[in-house]
Formats: structure tokens, sequence, C-alpha cells
């Protein structure tokens, strides 16, 4: 039987092939090798400048170049880069035949979390040029990454305190065992002394946990929560909130927190606007970022949100549903409520503080003798009470909007839930690879967002084989870098080539967070 054949290995041959001849043209490499040169990378916040004594260091260039293509390959580990500088022949054609060992190619993302920020601003900006952001809807959402710290290694008060009290009662147990004359005294005594620098060791973390001011402390990764990750699941995690332009499902910002959703939306409206150069678009948010005093940065910003309005409590529910608060009409010149009954409830003009805001209270006296009280109320002695916040109307807002844009809000999931599915179940990205800080957290989550970026970008000009052909420098730079030289740059379908034109050849500069 017939089979295709291979060469043999050691024939040698008269006109061996470069490594520029083994990449086609069309390969995505070449895209990241043209995109990491354009960059300006001291502007960008890299240290280029390194004392002339000793062994000379690697261009950030070179390693932001082995980073972008790992992770668009879905290799993130130091020491798996490492081995494919040495056996991938499209990193030997990217880094020209270097090969960082894997402590170099760790310290890099490790040092450069704004730095890596930046470069992940100037994927957004391309995009922007390309007419691939519409700037006009946007959806922002949060998901969890976990982070290298096990549940072991996180505690709270109630955990430090379970653990001293099972060894306290060890060691009463050690000491009964001692007084009877039972059992081996010496190994009886060992066990004491190690169950005793155990108990100092609990309350050390006491002590750093009461010091930090937070209700729960990660040993690993001390900046690294234990939080809720879907139904009762739970998990040493880090918060990622991500802001997504609706046009294309391309990532415009992101941030990595310790916190949920509550308090996070103002600041990721404040991003968005100054990313997009405005604020007539419309922002799309689940019910975990239902909070007045973020509705009320939103109209002060003079956003549009539609945020899904959560479930009345079970505790804040009438026994009838027709006589719950949200039934109640206000009177906003009298400041009062008129119940369905056509009662009028009043407030006596203070104000109450409640957990994050400012509320008022409205009660009548005519509950006392109302046919339909135990219909509305289950107080025996107060009668019904209504609560205002301070952000009443905001809310009110926001849910006149939703009641309105209905099918504009159901578009949320589909828009921001996108690059979330890619980046967690089709690369496996669900965790962080780096711990100790946040800030090298987030490093790895900026290179994740510049890599899907990047493959968007290519995916989607792929999809298009006739596109502008020339791109400005200013173009691409909005108002943040203006004067500097023209950039012009040539696309095919899965390849982007820059050309730098006299005098200056100055490459682009992307200098904002």
């Amino acid at each position: 039987m017939k089979y295709i054949e291979g060469k043999d290995r050691r024939q040698s041959s008269l006109f061996p092939i470069s490594l520029e001849d083994a990449i086609d043209n069309e390969n995505t490499v070449r895209a990241v090798d043209t995109f990491v040169n354009g960059l300006d990378m001291e502007k960008l916040g890299f240290k280029v400048h390194f004392p002339e004594n000793g062994r000379p260091a690697y261009r950030p260039a070179t390693l932001l170049k082995l980073y972008i293509y790992g992770y668009m390959n879905k290799l993130r580990s130091s020491r798996q880069l490492e081995k494919e500088c040495r056996r991938n022949i499209e990193v030997m054609w990217l880094l020209e035949g270097l090969a960082p060992d894997h402590n170099t190619i760790s310290n890099f993302r490790k040092d450069n979390p704004r730095a890596i920020k930046r470069v992940f601003r100037a994927t957004v900006e391309i995009a922007r040029n390309f007419g691939l952001i519409g700037a006009t809807l946007i959806a922002g959402d949060s998901t969890k990454l976990r982070a290298q710290n096990s549940k072991k290694n996180n505690y709270n008060q109630k955990k430090i305190d379970r653990h001293i009290a099972y060894i306290d009662k060890k060691l009463e147990e050690y000491q009964g065992q001692l007084e009877k004359g039972d059992g081996d005294k010496e190994s009886i005594k060992d066990d004491i002394d190690r169950h005793g620098k155990r108990r100092e060791g609990y309350r050390k973390l006491e002590r750093e946990l009461r010091e930090s001011g937070q209700e729960q402390i990660s040993t690993s990764d001390p900046e690294s929560r234990h939080m809720i990750v879907r139904n009762n699941i739970t998990e040493v995690a880090y918060n990622l909130q991500a802001t997504v332009d609706s046009e294309h499902c391309i990532p415009i910002d992101y941030r990595l927190t310790g916190d949920n959703d509550t308090k996070a939306m103002g600041n990721m409206l404040r991003r968005a606007k100054t990313i997009l150069r405005t604020d007539r678009f419309t922002a799309l948010y689940d019910k975990g970022y239902h909070t007045g005093s973020e509705f009320k940065i939103a109209d002060d910003l003079g956003i549009d949100t539609l945020v899904a309005v959560p479930g009345i409590g079970r505790a804040s529910q009438a026994p009838d549903p027709a006589y719950n608060a949200e039934r109640f009409a206000y009177d906003r010149e009298e400041d009062t409520y008129t119940c369905p009954q056509g009662h009028v409830l009043k407030s006596n003009g203070s104000r109450y503080k409640g957990r994050n805001y400012y509320f008022k209270q409205y009660r009548t006296n005519a509950c006392k003798g109302c046919p339909v009280r135990e219909l509305c109320t289950t107080a025996k002695q107060n009668g019904k009470i209504v609560q205002r916040s301070e952000f009443k109307e905001h809310t009110d807002g926001n849910a006149r909007r939703v009641a309105q844009n209905q099918n504009l809000y159901r578009k949320r999931q589909a828009i921001v839930e996108h690059p979330f599915g890619t980046i967690k179940r089709q690369w496996g990205f669900d965790h962080v690879m780096t711990k100790r800080t946040k800030a090298r957290a987030s490093a790895d989550v900026g290179l994740i967002f510049i890599a899907y970026n990047l493959r968007r970008i290519l995916n989607l000009i792929g999809n298009q084989p006739i596109l502008p052909a020339y791109l400005t420098l200013t173009a691409i730079l909005g108002n943040l870098t203006k004067g500097l030289a023209r950039f012009r740059t040539k696309c095919r379908p899965k390849i982007i080539t820059a050309h730098f034109g006299p005098p200056t050849g100055k490459r682009i500069i992307f200098d904002y967070i």
C-alpha cells in the first residue's frame, strides 16, 4: 500500500528556508508584530532604559509580543512561553530567535500592570478607528476569576474563632492527660507545643484582620476575597468589571476588584465617557448594579441607564400586593404620599440614615381605623410606614426607562456575555495566573483583553475583503496626541502592515488610562 513519505531528516538542502519564508503572509503573528512595533513603549510606561553595566536586557517590545502571542494561543504560563521560544517557529520569527527565561518573562507581566492597561486602550482606539465601536449602546457586567488562594487560606473572624476554640479544647484534653499521667508525656508535650504554635498563628491572623479593617483576609493572595460565584457556590476570587460596546461586542474598559457590583456602575460610566469621548450613549446593567447613589452619578454625567429593577423583598411586601409602597402616589409639591384608600401620609421632616443613604418616613393616623389595615400592613402599633430614599427620583427614572425599552434591555446579556463566554469557556481563562497583589492580577486580565480585542478585530477585518486602505496616526489617537507624525496602515484580511513616513518616524502613543 502506498503512503505519503516524509523527507530524510539528515538530507541537506541546497536552498535552506528562512524564518521569513516559513511564516505565511496571512499569519496573525505578523499582525502582533506590527501592532507592537507601532507602540511607543516608553510613553506607555514600560521601562526602556537600563544600566550599561551587566548583561543587556530584553526590549520590552520583545516580551510584550511574546505575551500577546501566547494569550492569543491560550498560553499564559511563563514556563510554557519559555518552551515555545525554543520549539515554536512562529515565536522564533516573532522574537527574532531570542529565548528569554521564565523569570524574565514572569517579571515583565508582574512589573507592568499600568503599561499593559495602556496597551489595552490602544486596541480600543484601533477598533474605534476601524469603525468597530458604535459608542451608542454599551453593557456592563462582572464575572468572577478564581485567585491563586484556596478557601482554606481565607479567614474571617468567625473562622478564626472556630479554629482557636478547637485548639483550646485539644489543649485542655492534653493537660488532663498530663495530670492523670496517661500516655507518653514527651509526646503529649510535643502536641501541646505544636497546638500552641498554631494558636499563636491564628492570633496573628486575627491581629492582621483587625488592623486591615476588612471582613476577611487571604494568606496567599492578600487582595483576593471569598465571594459567591453562582448560586451557593463560593470561591476565593477577584471580581472583574467590564464594559462592552454593542456594535461588535468589543470590550472598551475593565477593572479588577475585590468588591461586589453595588457601587461599581458610577465609576464604570465615568471611564466609559472618557474613553468614548461622548455621553450620548445608553448603558445596560443587571439588577446587581441597582443602587440609588450610582443612578445619581449617571444622571449627573448625562448618561441614560437601563438597570433591571430587583423584586421587592418579602419583609417589605404588604399582605396584599395591591397595597405595596409603590402603589402609593407621591405628591412632589406637598411632599406627601396618598394610599389606595385616599389617606394622606406625611413626613415629620426628619432624615434618617440608612446603610448608604438618607431617607424620610411617611405615616398617617388614619391607619388606626382603616378597614383594610390587615391587607396593608402587619404592624400592630404604628401602622403603615413608607420610606423614601434621597435617590428615589433617580431610581424611578431608571424604572420608567426600563419599562419603555424592554426590547433594548434584552440585548444586555448577548452583548456583555460574549467576551466572558469566549474568555472563560472557549479559552479556559477562568482564573488569574498571578498572586500577591491585585495589580499583578490586573496585568494578567489586561493581557487577556488585549488578546481578545486583537483577535476580534482581525476576525472582523477578515470578514471584509474591501476596507479603507489608509488610516492616519491622528485619526487613531484622536485628541490625545495631536501634532504627531502621520501613520498609515494598509489592511488585508488577517494582516496589518504599518509604514512610518519621514521626517520623524514617530510611533503610536497611547498615554492615558
